[in-house]
């Protein structure tokens, strides 16, 4: 058995506990203990943060704990919400949603640029991603060996729903996680198309492992800007590098999600 299936047991306790990072943070930072808004998002491509920062609509939050991030706060659909730019990867993503949630984060929204698998339409366009293909580690230290992670289906809907009347380019379906963006072969991209799956992406599987092993709210999208770079003029995001349409489309499932969360 490979290590990264061995000693795996989903249900025991970690001797590591989020909490008692943050602790030691707080006392070496000299921060006291306050919960970070319920609603933050994960801006892996960090698009999103820095266009907010350059318009002075995002703050710094001051006691955000963390080692290895910053927390910015800004108001969207009326909450003032969290959100944490570059965290890319699967490891990095759990890292910083496991102590989001201990510091009082209930939903956890992430939106990363993938790369198009299935041709369903011309990028950039949004997926949201119902299950997400494990090519990573991440996911097994969460959850027993499986083919996929599985979104929540009420907050699919949900997403579905905010999103039914708007005019942004968006659809339902599968994501392949992978670890390893430039081993993103031929034989390895057909068999993902072969499964139906729309887009590759580096956060997902693992984000829906963790959500299930830990019951916080998470909602991963994913916005289509490239098929790996086998064109050229590839990765074009779109207006201010997607990020007017990024916000957009997480204020409509933010408006929906509030009630629920905030």
């Amino acid at each position: 058995m490979p290590p990264i299936l061995d000693n795996k047991n989903p249900n025991a306790a970690s001797i590591f506990q989020p909490a008692a990072l943050l602790r030691e943070a707080r006392r070496q930072k000299s921060l006291g203990v306050v919960e970070v808004p319920r609603m933050c998002i994960l801006d892996p491509d960090g698009d999103i943060v820095r266009r907010l920062r350059r318009a002075g609509d995002a703050r710094r939050f001051e006691g955000w704990p963390c080692y290895h991030s910053e927390l910015d706060q800004f108001t969207l659909a009326g909450q003032t919400v969290g959100i944490v730019g570059c965290a890319v990867g699967a490891p990095f993503a759990v890292l910083i949603a496991e102590q989001l949630l201990a510091c009082g984060c209930r939903f956890l929204l992430s939106l990363t640029s993938a790369g198009q698998i299935v041709p369903a339409a011309r990028p950039p366009y949004f997926v949201i991603i119902d299950r997400a293909l494990r090519d990573e580690g991440t996911s097994y230290h969460y959850a027993a060996p499986s083919d996929y992670a599985e979104a929540d289906a009420r907050l699919v809907e949900m997403a579905r729903e905010a999103l039914r009347d708007k005019t942004i380019p968006c659809m339902v379906g599968a994501s392949w996680t992978t670890d390893a963006p430039f081993r993103e072969t031929a034989e390895a991209v057909a068999a993902a198309r072969s499964k139906g799956v729309l887009a590759v992406e580096m956060e997902a599987a693992a984000l829906y492992a963790f959500a299930r092993a830990t019951g916080m709210n998470v909602l991963c999208l994913a916005a289509i800007t490239n098929v790996m770079g086998q064109i050229e003029n590839d990765f074009e995001k779109g207006d201010l590098d997607g990020a007017a349409a990024a916000l957009a489309l997480l204020e409509a499932i933010a408006f929906r999600a509030a009630a629920r969360f905030c």
